[in-house]
């Protein structure tokens, strides 16, 4: 790794924490896409593992009193915990530029649905309906590439809910893929020695950039942050998809 990669990847990392400390998610969106386009897809899944894990269970703790209701927390992590087993064997027997493609799209359907209906919304009733199938798709899309945000956080920030309530459970639903993800990438050999201690590396940076994005939470509003995020989203999956295309 060179000095300019290392930057870059550190980089990543502390942004990816900044926009998990400002809005409660984001940091494998923003990290994973840059970390895969310096090395590959499943090295930036597997380096993101322990960091995703740890900030979910810091962050689910400080909002565990908010949760949603007993039955909608369980049926939507326990989907997910089960779609991110499936998708981690995706990643592992999946060819690098196939997956390199799979983040490309997961990020402009994530996008595209974000600039398409940003008033949409549904009720609870409707979301305990949905709760299995969004929580297994938002599984499977975190095993395969990292990024379940198409599914989960879209799902539930339909629920208009409060801001703690949001972090708190889509923290627990993390926290329930990464419980899975974890021991899967190893047992798949995608979390060998050096990808573990990448992973544990990768804790600084993006613990350091979660106090500042907590601060940045309270003087920025949040349509402009995500106008910015989402910005960098669009070059990052333009970028991915021709670096997939041009390969193929």
């Amino acid at each position: 790794m060179t000095a300019a990669e290392l930057v870059l990847a550190v980089a990543a990392l502390m942004a990816g924490g900044f926009m998990k400390g400002a809005v409660g998610v984001g940091a494998p969106v923003v990290a994973i896409p840059v970390l895969s386009i310096l090395f590959n897809v499943p090295f930036a899944v597997a380096v993101m593992s322990l960091p995703n894990l740890m900030s979910n269970v810091w962050q689910g703790w400080e909002n565990r009193q908010h949760l949603l209701h007993r039955r909608f927390v369980l049926a939507f992590t326990l989907s997910g915990a089960a779609g991110a087993i499936l998708g981690t064997f995706v990643l592992a027997f999946l060819p690098d530029r196939p997956l390199t493609i799979i983040v490309a799209l997961v990020l402009i359907l994530y996008l595209g649905f974000r600039v398409a209906r940003p008033g949409w919304h549904i009720g609870q009733a409707t979301a305990d309906r949905w709760a299995i199938a969004a929580g297994a798709l938002g599984g499977l899309l975190q095993g395969a590439s990292g990024l379940s945000a198409p599914a989960s956080v879209t799902f539930l920030n339909a629920l208009r809910l409060e801001r703690r309530a949001f972090i708190g459970t889509i923290s627990a639903f993390f926290m329930a893929i990464s419980a899975v993800q974890v021991p899967t990438l190893w047992a798949t050999g995608l979390l060998d020695g050096p990808a573990f201690g990448f992973s544990l590396l990768a804790m600084v940076p993006l613990f350091g950039g979660m106090p500042l994005g907590a601060w940045a939470a309270r003087h920025v509003s949040r349509e402009t942050f995500d106008r910015l995020i989402m910005a960098l989203l669009a070059v990052v999956a333009l970028r991915l998809l021709w670096v997939g295309l041009a390969g193929a």
